[in-house]
């Protein structure tokens, strides 16, 4: 469950700006920053995730699944996109899962410090009752009947309030990326299960960071487009 990925990133750095779309080197898929994740060739040779899209010199843009960046790393996709040798790491895509957790719950805990979060069963049903709460976050190992009342009562109030397309939008705004021992640790307490997050930038920050998490971590048939072409085109940044 996510936000629309078109959704843009404010915080993008200075990589980004030329294009608003790549091309994955490994699917030849078009897509856009958001969509996507960026490597560069660090000093020493050795291939560099740039989740935050920051990093001089040129960008290899590959669709943000970890299927794709594992299938990248084994057919030569960056050696052949950058146009020259370059070590991949052993392990690139758990090291690309790592820090795109470590991002989402940054995100996370900078919406609590902005005052947007609110945890705890209670507090977030009366969140979501009060048409308070914009993301409703769930524990991805949360017990399955609290998950499923507030998810009714969030989705109740989404379509009660907005358009007739409001029940698939409101599933975009549930998010459950994250487990219960990273939720605690991005608000800085024990046991978190639930939170609510009002509407603010710091809370969309979040919604964005929990999308990319999801997406990389959905099954490989969910970027199936056929046998891909690795004739990989070098993406100058």
């Amino acid at each position: 469950m996510g936000v629309n990925a078109r959704a843009r990133d404010t915080n993008a750095g200075a990589a980004d700006k030329a294009a608003a779309e790549r091309t994955c080197a490994l699917t030849r898929e078009p897509l856009t920053p958001e969509e996507g994740l960026r490597f560069v060739a660090g000093p020493d040779g050795g291939i560099v995730p740039d989740l935050g899209r920051r990093l001089p010199g040129r960008g290899v843009w590959l669709t943000a699944s970890r299927a794709v960046v594992a299938e990248a790393a084994r057919k030569g996709a960056f050696q052949r996109s950058l146009k020259r040798p370059v070590a991949v790491p052993d392990g690139l895509p758990e090291l690309v899962e790592q820090l795109l957790v470590k991002r989402t719950v940054e995100a996370l805990s900078l919406a609590n410090k902005a005052g947007l979060v609110t945890t705890g069963f209670t507090k977030v049903e009366i969140a979501v009752q009060q048409g308070a709460c914009a993301f409703l976050v769930h524990a991805s190992d949360a017990a399955r009947d609290g998950v499923e009342k507030l998810d009714r009562k969030f989705v109740g109030g989404f379509e009660n309030s907005r358009a007739a397309d409001a029940r698939n939008g409101a599933r975009e705004h549930i998010l459950d990326c994250l487990s219960s021992a990273e939720l605690s640790l991005a608000m800085g307490r024990s046991n978190v299960v639930h939170a609510a997050l009002a509407r603010g930038g710091a809370a969309t920050r979040f919604s964005r960071e929990a999308e990319r998490l999801r997406r990389y971590r959905a099954p490989a048939s969910a970027y199936a487009h056929g046998e891909p072409d690795l004739r990989a085109r070098s993406e100058q940044a």
